[in-house]
């Protein structure tokens, strides 16, 4: 039986909610799951519904026969196969614990991606990373030869298909060319609760503040540096008997976690952006569940 997601963006409005699931009752759908959220301050409507098409109708067959159905309502859609594994490409600089820990969590399948490369400035990574069989491109970066790199960066993405950018520490700031061409595309780890301490040595800025915990968020990219809107967020305490240089190893499992947590809500489309904010739903049943344990 085949599982899908439908994904719905509009403008608030009257009855959304029972068109979408008269639509997939008539076409022999069973709705699993489903999450939607009226924002009362923009008047934009968001829904994500988790159906099995239990007469096998096509995706798209579902596709082209709602389209009258979102005319009405001026619906920006998109239908999913939940079994399709979104392609990723990594970008790390010399910080190895989130991609560590995200090369762990595909291994294993709690996060069902498909790397199809991972991209540095640094060839500290490439013996890890091919030891994974997956494709690794060292990218030097500097301020001269800044629009070439990437543009080879963005040739990997473009032959690769890649849908989604992960920086998972690359300490690069992207052009505003490359932001705006993958807006929405591109998820960041920022090492601070923003918006507090933005842009360099954050850890340091904490420390010298005093503050009683630090966190982590993780967001879209934009051209605005880390600005971009939030996807998730944590934290963890810290005592005034910390250095600085203990902010930094406390704060590798926060980041590894967070940054986890957000490519987890976009890859299964929870996670909608709503202006310079995001709407992000709970994970669906089974979700979270692994192939393996190791």
């Amino acid at each position: 039986m085949s599982k899908y997601a439908l994904t719905v963006m509009c403008k608030s409005s009257r009855g959304i909610v029972a068109a979408v699931a008269s639509y997939l009752a008539e076409k022999g759908c069973n709705i699993t799951d489903s999450a939607h959220f009226d924002d009362q301050e923009t008047g934009r409507f968001f829904m994500r519904t988790s159906f099995a098409s239990e007469l096998g109708e096509s995706l798209e067959a579902l596709r082209d026969g709602f389209e009258e159905i979102a005319k009405p309502f001026d619906m920006e859609f998109a239908f999913h196969d939940e079994a399709e594994k979104m392609k990723v490409v990594i970008m790390v600089s010399r910080f190895g614990h989130c991609l560590n820990d995200l090369l762990y969590r595909w291994r294993i399948g709690a996060l069902p991606i498909d790397i199809v490369a991972v991209i540095s400035n640094h060839m500290d990574y490439q013996k890890l990373v091919v030891n994974h069989d997956i494709p690794f491109h060292c990218i030097r970066v500097t301020k001269a030869n800044k629009p070439q790199a990437e543009a080879a960066i963005m040739s990997i993405v473009e032959e690769t298909g890649a849908e989604l950018i992960v920086l998972a520490r690359y300490m690069q700031i992207l052009s505003d060319e490359m932001c705006q061409k993958m807006s929405g595309r591109i998820i960041n780890i920022h090492h601070s609760f923003l918006p507090s301490f933005k842009g360099a040595n954050p850890y340091k800025q904490a420390y010298e503040r005093g503050v009683k915990f630090i966190g982590a968020t993780s967001h879209y990219v934009t051209a605005d540096l880390d600005e971009g809107p939030i996807i998730e967020q944590d934290i963890v305490r810290i005592t005034h008997a910390q250095s600085a240089a203990d902010y930094v190893s406390l704060g590798r499992d926060v980041e590894s976690l967070v940054l986890s947590r957000a490519i987890h809500a976009h890859i299964h489309h929870r996670a909608f952006i709503n202006g310079n904010k995001t709407v992000v739903f709970p994970a669906y049943p089974g979700s979270y569940e692994s192939e393996r344990m190791g």
